[in-house]
């Protein structure tokens, strides 16, 4: 879009303040990040975020922290010292938006809840994380992605009927409730911008997930129907699954659509389901999966990977394999929209990081920094955001605040 390099990207001037580790609150502020926000990440001094050992760890670090803190600058503080809660008080002052996710009831213990923020920022929003919430009777439970997958719903319904709840690949409840996070920072700052008022944006990872479970607590509720797991079928449509190719690959395929499904059966020479009135709508797909996924598997079999992309593709039917990251690295869609960047990194040389999402096409969003070295702008903050004076930051120092 013409014009798009001369407009700010849309959170510039947005100060946020991360009191935050590991997934969830680092992934909300990473976005944040990403378009333009300020992201003062504050870690504890010698340890920082435990995400800068976790996943692959070299002798330079994480690779998965320097995406996750990308575009952000890191301060050292220790917030168990009253000290140290001063220094996250006078950037709360300073701050739109702190993002935070320790168990409910800590940041009160320091002085640090909102009710205490507010009275020196009655602007400021404050995202809060946990595993269940602000309220209720499980508020002081420690929550993880794990538990809030089970407790929201999703394991129950994931993996195959005779296999136990099987866990998604990765850590999703921490990321679906991050997003929450970004979209409730957003509003409530449209708020704040209104009436100057901030407010908290209570986040809790169980029901984030829960929120996710399509018509699964009406169906239950008028009908008393439980949805139990059922592999790769679709509950209210067919056909819908993976197959695997006479060479060994695997390839997703939907045809649940009425016409879709018409071009797929011609596609794979079965003309006779095609015609089959029983299978003229899902209802009854449904009720004959079994048959049509043999038909499909059968005919996929026969073919290489190539061959049956050409086939579907000429037929206008979805289809896509089933990539592994290797395959996303090199596929030419990806690389096309910016989704596989080579970010320039001093410790690591150069890093493979995901592109930004969602694509702005006015106002873009960018990698501008990979994640910094612990404590990197600690005393550039404290002097420019808190208002320290230079003697004031030695003395912390020297007392092992930051």
């Amino acid at each position: 879009m013409e014009g798009a390099e001369a407009r700010p990207p849309p959170l510039d001037g947005v100060r946020v303040v991360e009191l935050g580790t590991l997934i969830a609150a680092p992934f909300a502020t990473r976005v944040m990040a990403d378009f333009g926000a300020e992201v003062i990440k504050v870690e504890a001094p010698g340890e920082g975020d435990p995400l800068r050992e976790w996943g692959r760890v070299t002798e330079h670090g994480s690779l998965w922290f320097t995406v996750q803190a990308r575009n952000k600058r890191s301060v050292t503080v220790d917030m168990r010292r009253p000290e140290g809660q001063e220094v996250v008080r006078r950037l709360a002052r300073a701050a739109d938006v702190v993002v935070e996710n320790f168990r409910p009831g800590r940041l009160e213990a320091w002085g640090l809840g909102y009710e205490q923020l507010r009275e020196l920022n009655p602007r400021l929003v404050m995202v809060r994380i946990s595993g269940f919430g602000q309220t209720g009777p499980y508020r002081e439970r420690p929550g993880f992605g794990n538990i809030a997958e089970a407790m929201g719903g999703l394991r129950y319904i994931t993996g195959f009927a005779d296999r136990p709840p099987l866990r998604v690949g990765m850590s999703l409840a921490d990321h679906i409730a991050a997003l929450y996070s970004v979209i409730g920072a957003l509003m409530a700052l449209r708020a704040s911008g209104r009436d100057g008022v901030g407010q908290v944006v209570d986040v809790s990872l169980t029901e984030s997930v829960f929120s996710f479970l399509e018509g699964i607590l009406p169906e239950y509720g008028a009908l008393g129907v439980v949805r139990e797991r059922t592999g790769n079928d679709l509950h209210n449509a067919a056909p819908s699954n993976a197959y695997q190719t006479a060479d060994g690959a695997w390839v997703a395929i939907s045809g649940n659509s009425n016409p879709i499904f018409q071009r797929l059966m011609r596609a794979i020479g079965r003309d006779d389901l095609a015609a089959d009135p029983e299978l003229g709508s899902n209802p009854g797909r449904v009720r004959h999966v079994r048959r049509l996924d043999e038909a499909i598997a059968a005919w996929v079999a026969q073919h290489t990977a190539a061959e049956v992309a050409a086939a579907l593709e000429r037929a206008e039917v979805p289809f896509g394999p089933v990539y592994s990251i290797r395959d996303i690295a090199a596929d030419p869609q990806y690389q096309a929209r910016g989704m596989v960047l080579e970010v320039p990194d001093p410790r690591f040389g150069t890093v493979a990081h995901p592109g930004v999402v969602p694509r702005l096409v006015g106002t873009p969003g960018a990698v501008r920094a990979p994640g910094p070295p612990l404590g990197q702008d600690t005393d550039a903050v404290l002097r420019d955001v808190a208002g320290y004076a230079a003697e004031e930051i030695a003395r912390l120092r020297e007392q092992r605040v930051l």
